[in-house]
């Protein structure tokens, strides 16, 4: 007996020891298990986007942009336009837009356009016209995908938030035709003349990227570029000899503009 209680001691350590370990392995709990659990994996990743100073999810959005057509070698087409819409997400949106500009007859022509009317005059190609068109009043509806959210460090000083967004969707276009022409066919010095070939609509894809820089919990400065495509007949330089079939063509718009966001964005909030 005297070597009972001994025995006795040392099969509890062990059969204490064990659970411990079986309980180290089965997982730690408590504060004391999560530091521990903690020291063996390192602290876990944080989100990409966390405590991100503007959120948009389950808000609107309304921007009014003024932008401009670059790639119309015959005419100077300024562009005025809103776009409207409503986030579901920090990524996803889907918003309409609806934009005009002037059609100012002769006096938003560009130099190219007399120019190859003077290289027909002195040419003496008295049939010659110059085709060209303007776009005067566009709706789209598309979906936007914003995947990168970043912060720029300017000069050490302010810290400035942007996101980075994909534009795809639908377009409906109305624009007028015309045939540009010398008032005097063989006088290249002549006044430029505009006669009218119809009003038609277009539609098309629209494809389009730009950049959000929030300056405010509600307010953004936007730079926006879209290509607006749409399929029509090819140009017709003589009167004479119809079209030889159609073209896609690209109305490209860049543009800068305000969004404005509302309601109110919430005080704080994490978003992954």
């Amino acid at each position: 007996m005297a070597y009972l209680k001994p025995l006795l001691t040392t099969a509890a350590a062990a059969m204490a020891l064990s659970g411990s370990s079986a309980a180290l392995a089965a997982g730690p709990t408590g504060p004391g298990g999560e530091a521990i659990e903690l020291h063996r994996e390192g602290p876990p990743p944080r989100p990409s986007i966390d405590n991100r100073f503007f959120t948009k999810t389950k808000r609107f959005e309304l921007s009014p942009m003024f932008g401009y057509v670059p790639n119309n070698p015959f005419a100077q087409r300024f562009v005025g336009g809103v776009a409207g819409g409503y986030h579901f997400s920090e990524s996803f949106a889907l918003q309409g837009m609806v934009s005009y500009s002037p059609d100012l007859g002769q006096n938003d022509l560009k130099g190219l356009t007399r120019t190859l009317l003077r290289i027909a005059a002195v040419a003496n190609e008295a049939g010659f016209q110059q085709p060209l068109d303007k776009v005067t009043i566009s709706f789209a509806a598309n979906a936007v995908w914003a995947p990168l959210y970043g912060k720029i460090n300017l000069l050490g000083e302010t810290i400035l938030n942007f996101d980075l967004y994909f534009v795809a969707g639908l377009h409906v276009s109305s624009k007028t035709n015309y045939f540009a022409r010398l008032d005097t066919p063989n006088d290249p010095g002549s006044p430029i003349g505009l006669a009218p070939a119809g009003n038609e609509a277009v539609f098309g894809p629209t494809l389009g990227m730009g950049f959000n820089f929030f300056l405010t919990q509600s307010v953004a400065l936007k730079i926006d570029a879209r290509m607006n495509f749409f399929i029509d007949e090819q140009p017709q330089y003589d009167p004479n000899i119809p079209a030889a079939g159609n073209r896609l063509y690209n109305n490209f718009v860049t543009s800068g503009g305000v969004a404005i966001f509302f309601p109110k964005m919430q005080e704080r909030a994490d978003v992954y």
